[in-house]
């Protein structure tokens, strides 16, 4: 049977231009009054088709954390310096004895 039962009763979804504005807002992006109206079916189409998502039969189907088999690429874990010290403190503002020299902060 394709579906759920919770998806079989749920009411279709569908946005308005207060909640396009709300979701524009929440994500910092300033919108006319024309990108909002015109953004309000591009939201109920992404909707829609979540919703036929729902209706897909999934029993019997494994959860995937991806399409194709990855394996780990390990590395031995080798303690180093890294041997860039003199590259590295090249970047600092000042440097002494071969360490980043800051301001002294406690008296």
């Amino acid at each position: 049977m394709p579906g759920t039962v919770a998806a079989a009763i749920a009411p279709s979804m569908s946005v308005n231009a207060d909640q396009v504005r709300h979701v524009a807002k929440l994500a910092r992006i300033a919108m006319s009054d024309a990108e909002v109206e015109k953004m309000v079916p591009e939201f109920n189409n992404i909707l829609k088709w979540v919703e036929q998502l729902g209706e897909v039969d999934t029993d019997g189907v494994e959860p995937l954390t991806a399409v194709i088999d990855n394996e780990l690429r390990l590395r031995d874990d080798v303690v180093n310096d890294g041997d860039c010290r003199d590259d590295v403190l090249k970047n600092a503002p000042e440097a002494q004895h071969g360490f980043f020299a800051v301001p002294k902060v406690i008296e």
